[in-house]
């Protein structure tokens, strides 16, 4: 019986890397890698060893037969992936994919120095970064994060019921006590320490500190009390020291999220989610007692465009649709809505929903709490005199609300010391170097695009560039420092 990769895929391709039948596509030199949602397993190759669920670091990977009956649909994903392709010239059938030619892309010489190296931000791409260091090389690395505890993304950018992809924190987690490698934790640079410090110290230093920021609506009303940034919400839920268990008000019946996204999906599920469910996971013990006495009815997820448009992945909808404790509807006020149901694949999932046209001017209904999918209304004005009390929306539609949360993408800030893209939000970067000696990964190189597994090949292109000046004599390895980091730190 075959395997199959199920809704946590992280897509950082550990389990291609141990297939012993090239299954598992699309593989880092594949084309649609990086953008596909997930992976996908080969029923007709798979032959049931098992190693690729060994390695898989978000526990993403079972036999179709052990599948739960929430990830059965996962089997005819998975299989749907390959159907009518057609095999290629010369590869041997049924069980076999073609292997391309071995790909070598480093050359370090046999004295190659042991770097120095600073890491700033413990998140996933600060951490792919490490390993590559400390695996491939003789480097010695410090770690740095402004917080006080390491985990970055993970663990407090992760919804609190995903277990499984919060997992990837303990594969980082082994590198924190690596001979060759020193935590700093609660030194922020700008603050405790500056750039041009961090680079006099180090031989090379890699910003790995993402982008924290919101994306603002640009509508009148937008700072309104009740008016959060979907990052706000992420960290309440996840316990992010910066921000105040009292950041979110559920004292109204209903919530607006503007956005499409897995983002948007991850604070519509846990407003409506029967808190019982949440105990025991990583939520926020502020944030759990909050939700227990919330009067959160309904949650809108609003698109400005089609669904066959919106940008959540197939395996964050597919999961919310097993969520027996809510009702998720589509609202069928527009034409374009159901026709584009009905016909465009990207909108198959949710053909199978309850499809009505909402009246707002009414409460939510009684009963289970319910997400409602509106597509085709763009926000045009948020609505209130002190604080939120509706979202005006296209059509000049009035959505009542106490809450409207943005999801609508996220922005990195600038590094004091660094240069900075204000249209993009991030460093000015050429596939990761800033400069020889310092260096760039994850979103604050490339915007916030892709998910945790994207940032394994962003690292090993970014340490690329990193090794590719430490052997063309570009960078300080000769000036030998002296005297301890700590010294820098002004606290």
């Amino acid at each position: 019986m075959a395997f199959a990769i199920t809704q946590t895929c992280c897509n950082d391709a550990s389990c291609v890397s141990v297939c012993p039948v090239n299954c598992i596509h699309p593989t880092p030199d594949e084309p649609d890698f990086g953008t596909t949602e997930m992976l996908y397993i080969d029923p007709a190759t798979c032959i049931d060893c098992g190693a690729c669920a060994d390695a898989c670091p978000v526990d993403a990977i079972f036999p179709v037969d052990a599948l739960a009956a929430s990830m059965r649909p996962y089997a005819g994903i998975n299989a749907a992936h390959y159907a009518g392709r057609d095999q290629a010239e010369g590869d041997p059938a049924p069980n076999f994919h073609r292997w391309g030619p071995p790909v070598f892309d480093r050359t370090i010489p046999s004295d190659f120095p042991a770097l120095d190296v600073a890491v700033v931000g413990t998140g996933p791409a600060g951490m792919y970064a490490v390993e590559d260091l400390l695996l491939h090389t003789s480097s010695r690395v410090t770690l740095y994060d402004r917080l006080p505890v390491a985990g970055g993304l993970v663990r407090y950018g992760v919804a609190p019921d995903h277990p499984s992809t919060k997992k990837i924190g303990e594969t980082f987690a082994r590198y924190h006590h690596h001979p060759r490698l020193r935590m700093r934790l609660g030194v922020e640079v700008g603050r405790d320490v500056s750039a041009g410090e961090l680079a006099q110290r180090h031989d090379a230093v890699i910003y790995a500190v993402g982008a924290s920021s919101a994306r603002r609506l640009g509508i009148p009303g937008e700072d309104l009390d009740g008016s959060l940034a979907a990052t706000t919400v992420v960290a309440w839920y996840n316990g992010h020291p910066d921000v105040p268990a009292d950041a979110v008000d559920l004292s109204s019946d209903r919530v607006v999220v503007v956005g499409t996204g897995n983002v948007a999906l991850d604070v519509a599920r846990i407003l409506t989610t029967d808190p019982r469910s949440l105990e025991g996971t990583t939520i926020s013990p502020a944030a759990l007692e909050r939700l227990t006495a919330s009067r959160v009815r309904e949650v809108v997820v609003l698109g400005r465009r089609g669904p066959e448009s919106a940008a959540y992945t197939t395996p964050e909808l597919l999961a919310l649709t097993q969520h027996e404790d809510i009702d998720l509807v589509v609202d069928a006020h527009d034409p374009r809505v159901t026709e584009a149901i009905d016909t465009a694949e990207r909108a198959a999932l949710l053909r199978n929903l309850k499809q009505e046209t909402i009246d707002w001017s009414a409460p939510p209904p009684p009963g289970k709490r319910r997400i409602v999918l509106r597509f085709h209304s763009a926000p045009q004005e948020i609505v209130g005199d002190q604080r939120v009390e509706a979202l005006r929306v296209t059509g000049d539609v009035v959505i009542p609300a106490g809450t409207v949360v943005r999801a609508v993408g996220y922005r990195g800030t600038p590094v004091p010391g660094l240069p900075f893209d204000e249209d993009t939000g991030t460093i000015p970067n050429d596939d990761g170097r800033v400069a020889p000696g310092t260096y760039v990964v994850g979103w604050i190189k490339r915007g916030p695009s892709g998910g945790i597994g994207a940032n394994r090949s962003c690292a090993q292109a970014t340490v690329g560039k990193l090794l590719e000046d430490a052997v063309a004599g570009k960078l300080r390895t000769s000036r030998r420092r002296t005297g301890l980091v700590s010294r820098l730190v002004r606290r």
